[in-house]
């Protein structure tokens, strides 16, 4: 990708360098892998604290120590600082053509954990968006995307057999910007009201949710194919959504497959939202909760 040519750049808030701790509550996120990784250990007779050790260990998170980072690590905050000025622009112009004004999130990079409005973030739960504010913690604001850039080598190629690249780590970037979307336009919290007045649709819900923030990647990625995006490298994108499948990563950690349990799609489901977003570059193609559409 050609991100010379990406003039803005995104808020980036990089917390690496800061010792990690482990998560004190549950799993929890909203994103795109949610609990993908403690799927995988628990197929595998793995546990969970002994991941985020390996994850933590080699990055001082045991010791307390602060972080020293690479330049390559550092020209990372500048890459995820460009993907995101390029949502910025994107999503910006859309909605100032309907005319609505785009608020854009801040992007939060983190190792091993930290604190969110969400209840924290942990490498266990991978990229995710947290849409709300928690009053316990007023410092940290509203609509964040938080990522975990080992989980891309350590989860997304290792575990799910991804090819990678950076179009790939861009995309996942661009379907939590999705969320940061929905939650502008009110989606998110009319999605939460419905789960909770129909408990028995919740995961239904959630697969539409997902599906739509992979048409939203979608609109982005045609947006840029051919000025940053280069001929082929489109398919480091559409090989991460079908990796990040439910079916695949079911088939990966059980054996099996049960679609009533899925919670963002089938892989078939996540390219082909993702690419009617791409060829379509129109976000209201996206209606992924309509029935008759898809």
């Amino acid at each position: 990708m050609r991100w010379n040519r990406i003039q803005s750049r995104g808020t980036v808030e990089d917390r690496r360098s800061r010792p990690g701790r482990a998560a004190a509550g549950g799993l929890g996120g909203l994103g795109i892998i949610g609990l993908l990784l403690y799927l995988f250990l628990g197929g595998n007779g793995g546990s969970l604290d002994d991941v985020l050790g390996q994850l933590q260990g080699a990055q001082g998170a045991a010791t307390g120590e602060t972080i020293q980072l690479s330049q390559g690590e550092q020209q990372y905050a500048d890459f995820a600082s460009a993907v995101l000025g390029s949502t910025n622009d994107v999503w910006s112009q859309i909605f100032s053509d309907a005319g609505l004004t785009y608020d854009p999130p801040t992007l939060v990079l983190f190792r091993g954990y930290t604190d969110s409005g969400c209840g924290g973030a942990d490498s266990s739960v991978g990229p995710h968006y947290c849409p709300r504010d928690d009053p316990s913690t007023p410092e940290v604001e509203p609509g964040v995307i938080y990522l975990d850039e080992t989980f891309f080598d350590a989860v997304l190629e290792k575990q799910l057999g991804a090819t990678g690249g950076d179009v790939a780590e861009a995309y996942v970037i661009a379907h939590e910007v999705g969320h940061h979307v929905q939650n502008e336009l009110g989606i998110t919290a009319e999605v939460t009201k419905l789960q909770q007045e129909n408990p028995s649709e919740a995961n239904t819900l959630s697969v539409s949710t997902e599906l739509q923030a992979d048409c939203f990647a979608g609109v982005w990625a045609g947006m840029l194919e051919g000025d940053v995006i280069l001929p082929g490298e489109l398919r480091q994108a559409i090989d991460a959504a079908e990796a990040v499948g439910d079916d695949r990563i079911q088939r990966k950690t059980t054996g099996m497959v049960n679609p009533e349990t899925w919670t963002h799609g089938s892989a078939e489901e996540r390219v082909s939202w993702f690419m009617t977003g791409h060829d379509t570059r129109d976000p209201s193609a996206c209606n992924t909760f309509d029935s008759t559409q898809g």
